[in-house]
């Protein structure tokens, strides 16, 4: 099933992802409990668990993922607490990009007809944030969403679809209020 998730096809979650769980929950816990003086070792290990970890980035404590391999962070990325990665398809973060508390980025989807959801069949799309992308607190960014470079998402909005580069989108579903621009 490993193989199916990572070509994009439908899966569930079974033994062949036994080893990736379990190295993602011990390095969580690791990265998780990870006093402030141990910022070193906890990037060793964020660099362990994510498909890529960027130069002077930081992910602040609590952060969770599904599996971590498929997560990736540019260089110079802030995510404030909380951080959610459900990373059952690429997540890509670009560089510069801040990531209020709270955020969630959420690959995995689900079918909506009763018998193969009972079944537990699920199925995933990428998740793309582009370069000095600001997502206020509590943004939730759905399955195969791609947010342009410079855009801002307003604190607690959903985004739905693909937003372009350079704008200000807020609300739920999250809208495009306008463009920025240099003297926004």
């Amino acid at each position: 099933m490993r193989e199916r998730m990572v070509a994009g096809e439908v899966f569930r979650f079974d033994e062949s992802f036994a080893a990736d769980v379990r190295k993602c929950r011990r390095l969580l816990r690791l990265i998780n409990a990870a006093p402030p003086d141990q910022d070193g070792e906890r990037d060793a290990w964020l660099g362990e668990l994510l498909g890529a970890f960027g130069e002077r980035s930081n992910i602040r404590q609590p952060f969770h993922c599904e599996l971590g391999f498929q997560t990736y962070v540019g260089d110079r990325v802030f995510a404030n607490f909380g951080l959610v990665c459900l990373d059952t398809a690429p997540i890509t973060i670009g560089d510069d990009t801040q990531l209020g508390p709270g955020v969630q980025l959420l690959a995995a989807t689900h079918p909506l007809a009763p018998t193969p959801r009972r079944e537990r069949w699920e199925s995933a799309a990428p998740v793309t944030i582009g370069r000095n992308v600001w997502l206020g607190g509590a943004v939730v960014v759905l399955p195969g969403v791609t947010i342009g470079d410079d855009t801002v998402v307003g604190a607690g909005s959903v985004v739905v679809h693909d937003l372009p580069a350079g704008v200000l989108a807020v609300g739920n579903p999250a809208r495009v209020v306008r463009p920025l621009t240099e003297s926004s």
